[in-house]
């Protein structure tokens, strides 16, 4: 699977963004989507995640209903609504998917896009 990440930008605290990932390749609906973040000098960090089979979705407790995930699939795009935007939101955001069948590790992975939320 190839996934292509987008939509990155800069935004003002307390704005909004959507970031994208246009998927492709095989078995997209056995596998699960991810979005990933990694703030500046930080660790890279789980953000949410769907299973592409039927939406069900997981969120980090620091997301606490400011970010939603989503799919279209006619589109075959993975979506990261981000509300509330906060600068410590500030991260390079990845998408990623799992192989299909094995919902425990993410293996494959897109470019990231950066997010920049200025105060």
């Amino acid at each position: 699977v190839q996934l292509q990440a987008s939509g990155g930008g800069l935004v003002q605290a307390g704005g909004c963004l959507r970031v994208s990932c246009a998927v492709s390749g095989r078995a997209i609906t056995r596998r699960i989507m991810g979005w990933f973040r990694q703030p500046p000098g930080k660790a890279r960090e789980f953000v949410a995640s769907i299973r592409w089979a039927d939406g069900t979705t997981y969120y980090a407790d620091f997301v606490k209903a400011r970010f939603t995930i989503s799919r279209d699939n006619v589109k075959n795009t993975l979506y990261l609504q981000m509300n509330s935007l906060k600068p410590e939101d500030t991260a390079v955001f990845y998408c990623a998917a799992t192989a299909p069948g094995e919902p425990s590790k993410y293996d494959y992975w897109g470019q990231g896009t950066l997010v920049t939320v200025s105060s």
